[in-house]
């Protein structure tokens, strides 16, 4: 029985309960060594009963072979693969080596790890144990953490185990103390009663409560030692090998090297030092020989045992190892570089091949390891040189930015040749990106494309159009200029590709230098253009839909990111999705689709924290910000706003907090604090958010909020702004606000009634129920109280129906101050009761694609699709699919 663990136990047992009831649960047990965690995991499989228990445990010397730990999970329920969609089965099976490597995205072999538990837990609840998490290696890692995170209803409980060192950011986590006095005690008296009195207040005084050391430290005798505990429990181990024979000693010494537990090979490599199979004989008690696996009783066992041998011994085993693992090598390179004490490019080219075959695998943290070991072991200045860039750029790919740069830096004190110079500072500039140093990155382009100009113009003209792209996020018109410059100076032919590219870097640059005049119209076919490409050319493409934001086409902007997401999620391409899936939040917020922008945002959210992006994290809060602030979620409107303003502070990048400062005006706007808004706005104003689109935009919340305070005065500027920019775009909508604007300063009805003509019907109905209300509390103050019902009830409506809750109130109190006593009557819209994730798998679902077709589409299982689906369907009012096809889900 585990002692002093009911707090523990009830904890583990409560995730088996919901197992069983069809629930999905996930735990992460952090702890020191010798705590009681494997103890605890082999608590969870006793009490597994009617339950299917998969488990596994990382190994130290596995940690860079990419999936290992993964394939030792899944193994007992690699035949039912097949029953995996097929993009997600070939995914897998070249992941675990159990097919042709095809390049797979991560994503979607976790996706299809997903998808394979689910498919398990249909059988009944489903027990998923991970033990020393902290050694899993980074690709089993990160597909199990991606599995995890979109767990919700399959019936599956997953639990890991580890040390500190293992991060698992927004999974609930539970740590194991020291066992207390009383149960340390009693643990003692089970594992040792004829102790003596001296020896057992010695060893619980020393063991602090841990239950390895409560079991190890007696062995000792009168040898305590005043070191670290999991040092003194190592010892112990220690002292037990010294008495054992010496082939016994070996034996332990190559199965501690070899490390994955392999009897076979184990006994092989050893047989060529001269030790024989009885030589476990005298090991009981310290490794478990059963089933062909040898296992060590803990991990500090297998540390004392290293530890005991020699360099000459530990080099002969790392020999003896790679002899006899010539069928497979992965593992074999490792031990050759293990043996090896300098350069030894025989080894080093072992290794640059694993590496070649991780990253097939997508295990690019194991090609970084890989590449950087084959880099020690080399001669050659230019071949070590190449060799830290391979590795660097398999570090960024891992989502390693420090650890990349480190790489990329090193690399670059060897390199003198252009092209190489050029692709590092390229790789630089990325990895400056992500880490949030968005001018180190454009400076590092500029120089990068200055080497190489002469020799790849082309080339060099991307590096520039990447610059340019970082200049205008960080908003700073010198250095977009800067980089427009030398995109001219390149002077680049038709033939490079990229002569869309630099129309649309020279007019973002003339729009912040000179105005929208000129730029806008020259920006327009770059997004026509777009529009017609139907596949590929995801940067591209991007760029068009930003640039459609500019001119104020959110139409072409919505078309352009949901045809890219579509293509993005059908492939599995998922690097592009997170900004893909910010921009169409903001086109559909532009539009109004309020609830496909919520959806849209937390989902390119949560896959922006899921791959390693997080500086792709503030533009999507910036959305779900203004969100917030039309609900009149005021807690949630300032928590997001805050981290756009600390994603600023990190990067530079102005955009994420234009949208959180906008959001936070809006808010304000809605409750009444006019002076607030104009306070805030013209301080965004005069910052680094004057060079974003949103400043643009919230000009005309500037002016109503110059009016309301008294002071028109101040309007004056934000009005120039937006009739500059309106009178370039040529839009009906934005000729409607120019016009209610105008309105509201110079109080004359024909402005507002020109306003409500140019309104579309459909078109943005925010604005227009914001000029039903200003036109409809203008009347009331003119007395013609039955007119301004008419506006007031239309705004009241359209509110509603978009769910801006603080506004309906405001429109509902002028309502009711025109004369209407029976004002706030809610006709709520249905859809306003889903969940983000609900109204996604619904959209879907009307379109006919089953529940695994929609769980590949939003990477989550088929269980899931079903679970949400159940839900949704009573908030609709409809009980089967067929019901829910005949709803009118429209866009707005």
């Amino acid at each position: 029985m585990l002692r002093g663990r009911e707090d523990d136990q009830r904890a583990v047992d409560e995730l088996l309960k919901g197992a069983h009831a069809g629930r999905s649960g996930v735990l992460v047990i952090y702890g020191d060594p010798g705590i009681g965690k494997t103890a605890l995991l082999s608590h969870v499989t006793d009490q597994a009963a009617g339950a299917r228990v998969l488990r596994c445990t990382g190994v130290e010397t596995e940690a860079e072979l990419p999936f290992a730990a993964l394939h030792q999970l899944l193994r007992p329920a690699l035949a039912r693969v097949d029953a995996l969609p097929g993009p997600q089965s070939a995914a897998l099976r070249g992941a675990l080596g159990l097919g042709a490597g095809g390049g797979e995205d991560r994503f979607v072999i976790g996706l299809a790890t997903l998808s394979l538990l689910s498919e398990i837990a249909e059988d009944g609840p489903l027990v998923c144990l991970v033990d020393d998490a902290h050694w899993l290696d980074r690709a089993s890692a990160d597909t199990l953490l991606f599995a995890a995170r979109r767990l919700d209803a399959e019936g599956i409980a997953l639990i890991f185990a580890s040390r500190d060192g293992f991060h698992a950011p927004g999974l609930p986590e539970r740590r194991l103390r020291p066992l207390t006095p009383a149960a340390a005690a009693a643990l003692l008296s089970d594992c040792d009663p004829d102790l003596s009195d001296t020896v057992r207040t010695r060893v619980l005084a020393e063991s602090g409560g841990n239950p390895l050391a409560l079991i190890e430290l007696p062995r000792t005798g009168d040898r305590l030692a005043p070191t670290p505990l999991p040092r003194r429990i190592q010892e112990a181990y220690g002292a037990r090998l010294d008495v054992l024979p010496e082939q016994t000693r070996l034996m332990i010494l190559v199965a501690a090297i070899e490390g994955a537990g392999d009897l076979g090979v184990v006994l092989r490599a050893a047989e060529l030092l001269g030790a024989g199979p009885v030589a476990f004989g005298g090991a009981e008690g310290l490794v478990t020989v059963a089933g062909g696996t040898v296992t060590f009783t803990h991990p500090l066992m297998r540390a004392a045992a290293l530890h005991a041998g020699s360099l000459d011994q530990r080099l002969a085993v790392h020999r003896a190892l790679a002899e006899v693992l010539h069928d497979q090598e992965d593992r074999q390179a490792w031990h050759l570089a293990a043996a090896a004490l300098g350069p030894d490019e025989h080894a080093a080219a072992a290794l640059e091949r694993t590496a070649e075959r991780a990253r097939e695998r997508q295990g690019h943290a194991a090609a970084a390891a890989a590449l950087e070991r084959a880099a020690e072991l080399t001669a050659g200045r230019v071949e070590l040189a190449r060799r830290l860039t391979e590795a660097a750029v398999a570090a960024a790919d891992a989502g390693s930015p420090e650890r990349a740069q480190e790489l990329a830096e090193r690399a670059a004190r060897l390199v003198d040749a252009p092209r190489p110079a050029a692709r590092l500072a390229g790789l630089r500039a990325r990895i400056a990106f992500e880490r949030g140093s968005a001018h180190t990155a454009h400076d590092l382009l500029l120089s990068g494309a200055a080497r190489i100009a002469e020799h790849d113009p082309g080339a060099a003209g991307l590096m520039l159009v990447d610059a340019a792209r970082n200049a205008s996020q960080l908003g700073d018109p010198e250095l977009l200029e800067e980089a427009t410059n030398r995109l001219h100076a390149l002077r680049l032919r038709p033939e490079h590709g990229l002569d869309s590219a630099v129309t649309a870097v020279a007019a973002r640059s003339e729009s912040l230098t000179r105005g929208p005049a000129r730029a806008l119209p020259a920006m327009r076919p770059l997004v026509a253009d777009a529009r017609r490409i139907e596949r590929g050319s995801y940067g591209l493409r991007l760029n068009a839909a930003f640039v459609a934001g500019l001119v104020g086409d959110f139409t072409a902007q919505q078309e352009i990111c949901a045809a890219l997401v579509e293509e993005c999620r059908s492939l599995g391409t998922t690097g592009w999705l997170p900004i893909a899936y910010a921009t169409l939040a903001s086109a559909e917020l532009h539009l109004n689709r309020f609830r496909n922008a919520m959806s849209d945002a937390e989902e390119g959210l949560r896959i922006a924290l899921d791959s390693g992006q997080p500086h792709r994290t503030g533009y999507a809060e910036g959305v779900l910000a203004w969100l917030a602030a039309v609900q009149g979620d005021e807690a949630r409107c300032a928590e997001l706003a805050v981290r756009c303003r600390d994603q600023f502070t990190l990067t530079g990048i102005a955009h994420g907090m234009a949208w959180g400062e906008w959001a936070l005006a809006m808010l304000d706007l809605s409750r009444g604090r006019h002076a607030q808004v104009l306070d805030r706005l013209e301080e965004a104003q005069a910052g680094p958010v004057r060079h974003q689109n949103q400043a643009v935009y919230f000009a005309a919340d500037q002016v109503e909020a110059a009016v309301r305070t008294g002071e028109p005065g101040r309007a004056a500027e934000p009005l120039a702004r937006f009739a500059e920019w309106a009178a370039a775009a040529r839009l009906d909508w934005s000729d409607a606000v120019l016009a209610r604007c105008r309105a509201l300063l110079s109080g004359e009805e024909p402005h507002f009634t020109t306003a409500l003509r140019l309104h579309g019907p459909r078109e943005r109905p925010l604005e227009r129920a914001r000029t039903e209300l200003l036109y409809g509390e203008w009347l009331r103050r003119e007395r013609r109280k039955k007119d301004a019902r008419t506006h007031l009830r239309i705004a009241v409506e359209i509110f509603q129906r978009l769910g801006a809750r603080p506004w309906a109130d405001r429109a509902t109190a002028e309502l009711r101050a025109a004369g209407d006593s029976a004002a706030a009557l809610v006709h709520a819209d249905r859809r306003n009761d889903l969940s983000p994730q609900e109204l996604q798998i619904v959209r879907l679902a009307v379109t006919g694609l089953t529940n695994k077709e929609i769980g590949a589409r939003l990477f989550i299982s088929p269980k899931t699709v079903s679970y949400h689906l159940y839900r949704a369907f009573p908030k609709l009012g409809v009980s089967s699919r067929v019901e829910l096809a005949r709803l009118d889900l429209g866009e707005d």
